[in-house]
């Protein structure tokens, strides 16, 4: 199925989806699947911290690119200074010429210079219009609207009203709606708001390519919406998590001095990147293979989420949901 719009044309994919960048989530077969289905499959440069590991990635990724041309791939930098990984990443990822990027948590304008010295997109992680204004100013090429209930480091703000604004305000920017969305209905429910397509990323941890640990994607299949519940411990940014006993037990907010230490001028930068460095060793510990803490990002789309699928099996079921309930709008309007 082959949606023609601005964002299927400018990123090159036949699809209005994007998988979402997932930190230790997101892996080369993942990535794979979802340029073979059509659509873009991003990854965090974050998942390939060790020499060597970003490149020969890339490598491959660019190779997979010339056999299924219908699909494409992007990178996620978190942009922030306090990644001490961000200017290497960037540098390896514009050697080798990444075709599309997704910035994050911080100022993009090296990653937009960057990516268009080549001709490659930069869509950045907006959750208010502020942001979004900063983003503009700096010639990016599109929005991810984080919205309430995405996972990972979620907005404040519903996408009902996100998108609309975003619109109104950037008319010629496209919009990609993050938060909440599972399905092709979902799909379809934020293009009616404006939207130029969907990012998801909750929905293909429980897939069968993903490589966490069993537990987490049960944990994802068993929680409601209402299990998801927001935390700034584990980044010093918002970010959501399963309310299990050891989310519970490492708290939701900042005490007084960690948020003293946080904002401090003189302290900050270096506090940020060891809140953040203990945050990236909680995670490996109950994410990966043989791992059993409990401390699981998701969004509160695991609402709707009930069994393990291959990613194909996944994009092809978002595909078919959404122009069977396109059909039947049509179809009654007339």
């Amino acid at each position: 199925m082959k949606t023609k719009q601005i964002l299927t044309e400018m990123l090159h994919i036949e699809f209005p989806l994007i998988m979402a960048p997932m930190f230790l989530v997101s892996n080369k077969e993942m990535l794979m699947a979802g340029m073979r289905n059509g659509i873009m499959a991003v990854f965090p440069s974050l998942n390939f911290r060790n020499d060597g590991e970003l490149s020969n990635l890339l490598d491959e990724l660019n190779n997979y690119h010339s056999q299924f041309p219908n699909g494409n791939y992007g990178a996620n930098l978190i942009v922030q200074k306090t990644n001490p990984y961000y200017i290497k990443h960037l540098k390896i990822c514009a050697e080798k010429k990444v075709p599309f990027y997704i910035t994050s948590l911080g100022n993009p304008k090296e990653v937009i210079e960057a990516a268009h010295s080549y001709g490659a997109k930069v869509f950045c992680d907006v959750t208010n219009m502020a942001h979004a204004q900063k983003c503009a100013d700096q010639n990016c090429d599109g929005f991810i609207a984080v919205g309430q209930g995405a996972g990972g480091h979620a907005g404040p703000n519903p996408l009902q009203v996100l998108i609309p604004a975003l619109k109104e305000q950037f008319p010629n920017l496209p919009v990609v709606a993050a938060g909440g969305i599972v399905s092709g209905t979902g799909l379809l429910s934020v293009k009616v708001l404006g939207a130029d397509g969907a990012s998801i990323g909750t929905r293909f941890i429980v897939s069968k390519e993903c490589k966490v640990n069993e537990a987490y994607k049960l944990a994802i299949i068993d929680a409601g919406m209402d299990d998801i519940v927001m935390t700034t411990k584990l980044s010093g940014s918002p970010c959501t998590v399963i309310a299990t006993p050891e989310a519970q037990k490492m708290g939701y907010t900042q005490s007084w001095f960690e948020k003293f230490m946080s904002n401090n001028p003189r302290s900050k930068k270096w506090f940020k990147m060891l809140v953040q460095a203990r945050g990236m060793k909680k995670l490996e510990e109950s994410v990966l293979p043989n791992n059993y803490s409990k401390l699981w990002c998701a969004g509160k789309s695991a609402e709707l989420i009930t069994n393990v699928l291959t990613c194909e099996e996944i994009i092809n079921q978002i595909k078919n949901e959404y122009s069977q309930k396109l059909k039947e709008i049509v179809n009654n309007s007339l």
